[in-house]
């Protein structure tokens, strides 16, 4: 049962509901009997059953009773066992009529002008003349009926009857069936008609939704739910479907409703969904109607939710369905180019036809075709500059810059569109072709510190990516940091290298260094800082620049020396006896001969049971959060290489090479990962490459090292050939080989040197690292050799 406050709570769905009438369903009409009703009588002197008439003049079987002048009269009329039928409520019309008491003469003050209707429930029809018996109680009284006119006596002595139409309900009912009884204590009445019924909301069809034929609730207020069913090709709108049916037959309250689904209209009132038409589409459910394709599109059956497009024509996932198909543009107009030495300015028109669009935008494609115009055109490489870009552009404009001089270059404008990417050709394009001039040098993009003293600096840099000519000379600027900048001096160099002399002890300088060409000169290069060594420091360093000198005069003799003296060092350790095997020295390299006092010994990270351990062991722990990953530089076996930055809890925050595992690896890969690690993380020495930490508690698993600015030695070489003097060059291999004899003493053998596993610093030290090879030993060989495989 509902009450009033869930109906205000759902008036927010109220349909508007047409007039439904209620459909009545008769248990029980003495109007229709052909023979005596046979109801039963208490007492025998009370009601008595006699052929009538209605007032259409029919001839009915009818109850009366007038025993006005007795006193106490209690006369009561039974009807037959009445099946309810399924019905919780009853409904019984009464037709009846009254004499006015005031009419009949010498009347006692006992004459009544109402009756009483009881109901008595029952599964069989056990009733007797005496059981129930004839009182209040087991009977239920439904109401005292009063007449709301009475008949009194009229012309020629006729009387003529006021005929009155009472309905009278009650319920819930449960029992199989039930007894009317009437009940006169002092009237005189006729008793014409008696109609018993029930009532139910009839089935029907309403805004998309079937409903069945429901029965009325038990109580007059009563609401009875009905589930409704969408009609073919309907779907429900957010909630499920209901509609309520009143105590008096009546439908109202409904909550939800359907709507026609894609590619089908409502008709009939919303009783049907009907397919759209050929030609018509229906893109989403809901109760609009069929639209006609859109332009350039076509429907190739009924029912069609959208418009497909003609050939030649297209729709991107964004466009809505009632959109018009659309094409590619075509190509742009009027490309005007104005030339500056190596950079240019592009405009151009906008394409006549833009497909029927208005999100054209504008690629640029540079084609450099070689100097002179000989050759075939290629791609342009990355080092080209694009503003405001080169993709993408919504405006007719371009400025390019950083362009080869004396260089002939073709430019293609294409026109795209939101759907270019769909369409197999390719865009629309107008093309254009420029030859560069004659222009000044790039900037200087490097420079290193050869040597200093307290009075001099030895300087070198790179050549200009773009010398866009020959390099005449070099210009180098500097001046003392604490000074301003116009105080700076100047010196020329024909090389690209600068002993600057006349400086001041301890003193850190600034210096900027541009080229010159017969165009001119061009931009500086960054500002770098460099700082004369003081007096102490330079009478502290004398013996150890001894050797160098005299290296820089045999440098290639004493690094083929030094790399032949490691080998056999190496080799001849390997060939000997091993050592007794115990726990410890089963984690060992094994080797023989004396080592210097203090020297660490080697161990093999893979002879424990335990990777972890050995992990654990030598190399630090480090948290995520303080490792933060800047940008991809390339990649390894086991994943990604990156640069980045690590901030540990009370010290500064330095650049570091982050390795990282990609994922989905297994076990042994993560083994093998972080066994270089392992290795790393025993070395300590400034030409080994340092180990920072791992990361081994959270994902992505890293290992960290310092970060090498120059790259690997055979690639920065190669960039930078003819670039540095004997000196340098000399330091480096002093370099290498000193960290490889601090590899043999450590009795660990590399055994897969190369320049590429070679790492440069900013201030060229090279540094030996790649750890993470598996190393497999050839026993049956007479005479032990080394392999090298990646895992």
């Amino acid at each position: 049962m509902l009450g009033i406050t869930m109906i205000m709570d759902v008036l927010g769905f109220l349909w508007i509901i047409p007039a439904v009438l209620a459909v009545e369903e008769v248990l029980m009409d003495s109007t229709t009997a052909t023979a005596e009703l046979g109801w039963t009588i208490h007492p025998a002197a009370g009601w008595e059953e006699v052929s009538g008439y209605d007032e259409h003049m029919t001839t009915i079987r009818t109850y009366q009773v007038c025993n006005v002048f007795d006193g106490s009269q209690n006369n009561w009329v039974r009807t037959r066992h009445i099946r309810r039928g399924g019905a919780q409520r009853i409904h019984v019309q009464m037709k009846f009529s009254v004499r006015d008491c005031g009419s009949i003469p010498n009347v006692p003050g006992s004459c009544k002008e109402t009756f009483n209707l009881y109901f008595y429930e029952s599964d069989a029809d056990a009733a007797t003349r005496t059981s129930p018996p004839w009182m209040e109680n087991p009977w239920t009284k439904v109401d005292t009926i009063a007449a709301d006119e009475s008949f009194s006596q009229v012309d020629l002595g006729g009387r003529i009857m006021k005929i009155n139409s009472e309905v009278r309900s009650f319920g819930p009912v449960s029992r199989k069936g039930f007894y009317l009884a009437f009940q006169d204590y002092g009237a005189c009445m006729s008793l014409i008609a008696v109609r018993v019924f029930y009532r139910k909301c009839p089935a029907v069809v309403l805004n998309g939704a079937a409903f069945p034929e429901t029965l009325s609730g038990a109580e007059s207020t009563s609401l009875v739910v009905a589930r409704g069913v969408c009609v073919p090709n309907g779907e429900e709108v957010d909630v499920p479907i209901r509609l309520y049916c009143n105590g008096d037959g009546e439908w109202m309250v409904p909550i939800g409703g359907c709507t026609c689904k894609a590619g089908f209209e409502g008709v009939e009132n919303g009783t049907a969904c009907r397919a759209c038409i050929s030609g018509f589409f229906k893109a989403t459910q809901g109760d609009h109607e069929c639209l006609p394709c859109p332009i350039n599109s076509r429907t190739t059956n009924e029912g069609a939710s959208n418009c497909v497009c003609r050939n030649g024509f297209y729709r991107t996932d964004s466009d809505p369905a009632q959109m018009p198909c659309t094409t590619i543009p075509s190509a742009p107009r009027g490309v005007i180019s104005i030339v500056n030495e190596t950079s240019l300015r592009l405009r151009w028109t906008a394409p006549q036809e833009g497909g029927g669009r208005d999100d054209v935008v504008f690629n640029v494609i540079c084609k450099s075709c070689g100097g002179g115009g000989r050759g075939g055109c290629t791609r342009c490489g990355d080092n080209v500059r694009f503003e405001p870009r080169q993709l993408g552009l919504t405006e007719a404009e371009v400025r390019i810059s950083d362009l080869l001089a004396h260089t002939r270059y073709t430019f293609e404008v294409q026109a795209v569109n939101g759907v270019s990417d769909l369409s197999p050709y390719s865009p629309q394009y107008a093309a254009v072709n420029i030859t560069t001039n004659q222009a000044v040098p790039s900037a200087v993009s490097i420079m290193h510190q050869v040597s200093r003293a307290p009075e001099s600096i030895t300087l070198s840099w790179s050549q200009p990516d773009q010398p866009n000519g020959l390099i005449l000379d070099y210009e180098l600027q500097y001046y003392e940091k604490s000074q301003a900048e116009f105080n700076s001096s100047l010196f020329r160099s024909q090389t690209n290298m600068a002993d600057i002399r006349g400086l001041k002890p301890g003193t850190i300088y600034v210096f900027q260094v541009r080229a010159r060409t017969v165009a001119g000169f061009g931009r500086y290069s960054g500002k770098m800082y460099f700082q004369t060594m003081t007096d102490e420091e330079y009478n502290s360093s004398i013996q150890e620049k001894l050797p160098l000198i005299i290296g820089s005069a045999s440098g290639g003799v004493v690094f083929i020396i030094a790399i032949t003296v490691f080998i056999i060092i190496c080799r001849s350790r390997r060939t000997t006896e091993r050592p007794e095997n115990t726990e410890y020295t089963e984690k060992l390299q094994y080797t023989s001969g004396h080592l210097s006092p203090g020297v660490k010994i080697y161990i093999d990270p893979f002879t424990y049971e335990d990777p972890n351990e050995a992990i654990r062991e030598f190399a630090k722990e480090i948290e995520f959060p303080c490792v933060k990953i800047e940008q991809v530089i390339g990649a390894g076996e086991f994943g990604e290489v990156c640069s980045g930055n690590l901030r540990l809890p009370g010290k500064r925050e330095i650049l570091v090479a982050i390795k990282t595992l990609k994922a989905g690896y297994t076990d042994r890969q993560r083994r093998d990962f972080l066994s270089e690690a392992s290795i790393m993380g025993q070395f300590d020495h400034p030409n080994i490459i340092r180990l920072e930490g791992v990361v081994t508690k959270s994902n992505p698993v890293m290992i960290l090292t310092e970060f090498m600015e120059n790259g690997s030695l055979d690639s920065f070489l190669r960039q930078n050939d003819g670039q540095f003097t004997v000196i340098q060059l000399v330091g480096m291999l002093r370099g290498i080989a000193a960290g490889m004899k601090y590899l043999c003493d450590m009795n660990y053998v590399h055994r897969d040197l190369a320049a590429r596993n070679i790492l440069v610093n900013s201030n060229l030290v090279s540094k030996v690292s790649d750890f993470g090879l598996s190393r497999f030993l050839e026993d049956d060989a007479s005479d032990p050799t080394y392999t090298s495989a990646l895992v």
